[in-house]
């Protein structure tokens, strides 16, 4: 684990978000660190699509293929 350092306003942000969505503050960080990784990589989908391809993740045991670089996939893993 390490530390990020994000601007007061963006901590702002998640502080809000999280209380919101009943997430802990890093459980929304962590959140929106992946849709946003999921959707610089698939920029065809929409936030819709993204959830629920991390939905099947999920389901399929954790990990989400993101993108492809020289033929070899590269794996995430989703939190749980």
């Amino acid at each position: 684990m390490g530390l990020v350092k994000i601007s007061e306003h963006m901590h702002a942000n998640l502080r809000s978000a999280s209380v919101a969505l009943s997430r802990s503050i890093n459980a929304q960080a962590e959140h929106w660190m992946r849709i946003g990784m999921l959707a610089e990589l698939h920029p065809t989908l929409n936030y819709s699509e993204i959830c629920q391809m991390l939905i099947r993740a999920e389901d399929a045991g954790g990990t989400v293929l993101t993108a492809q670089a020289s033929d070899i996939s590269s794996v995430v893993r989703v939190a749980s």
